[in-house]
């Protein structure tokens, strides 16, 4: 299904309404849910955000800039946006709710939970990762009965195992600055969404994860243009 700006789109039912997910390209997506407009790492080369709906809600997930662009962040926001981010981010955003790691907080009756991403095996040449620990959040964010994950740049980190029940995942799989098709495979077995979005793949071949996941039957592989 296709909105009316010919973005990709999803829609789910949860226990509060309905849910869709908007695909606008690399690691930005738009969530519509109560009359709601949430963005994630809004980037002005994955969209025209001039031409979408000003943002009730904004996440970013770290600093770097396919992920915090202050000029999609302003094209879309408004005096009444709120803008959640990371402690760097909001160095260059004053007026941002710094989220931390595993903090938690409510937005307009959506539940928004920080959690780690970051780097183990990927590093740049100095040997610091690609993404530090403690630097960069993932969002779980429950609408209703469902339960949305946003990884942000990330690998398969032990701290997936741990997230609890989540129906619908969107997981990084581009080299080398998150994951291996292998690491994303990984990454979904051990939190067994209901539904696997990859996104930020960049030109990965993703047919190779498809045949990774071809065996759990349970997890539902869907590919959108998140390029």
């Amino acid at each position: 299904m296709s909105n009316q700006n010919g973005y990709a789109k999803d829609v789910f039912s949860t226990s509060l309404g309905e849910l869709a997910l908007h695909f606008l390209g690399h690691g930005s997506l738009r969530l519509t849910f109560g009359g709601k407009e949430i963005y994630a790492d809004p980037f002005r080369e994955a969209a025209d955000y001039s031409a979408l709906p000003k943002a009730d809600l904004i996440l970013v997930t770290h600093h770097h800039s396919d992920h915090f662009d202050p000029q999609a962040i302003a094209a879309i926001r408004t005096g009444k946006t709120q803008i959640v981010c990371t402690a760097i981010c909001a160095e260059n955003w004053p007026g941002g709710i710094v989220m931390c790691n595993d903090d938690l907080r409510t937005f307009e009756g959506i539940s928004i939970e920080a959690v780690p991403a970051y780097n183990i095996a990927h590093k740049r040449p100095n040997g610091q990762p690609f993404h530090i620990p403690g630097e960069g959040n993932g969002y779980i964010l429950a609408f209703g009965d469902r339960r949305v994950y946003l990884a942000g740049d990330t690998e398969n980190i032990p701290e997936m195992k741990r997230l609890g029940k989540i129906d619908i995942a969107f997981l990084p799989v581009n080299l080398p600055y998150t994951m291996s098709v292998e690491m994303a495979a990984e990454a979904a077995r051990m939190i067994r969404p209901r539904i696997f979005y990859p996104y930020h793949y960049g030109e990965t071949d993703l047919s190779l994860l498809t045949a990774l996941m071809k065996d759990e039957k349970e997890i539902e592989i869907r590919i959108r243009r998140m390029a």
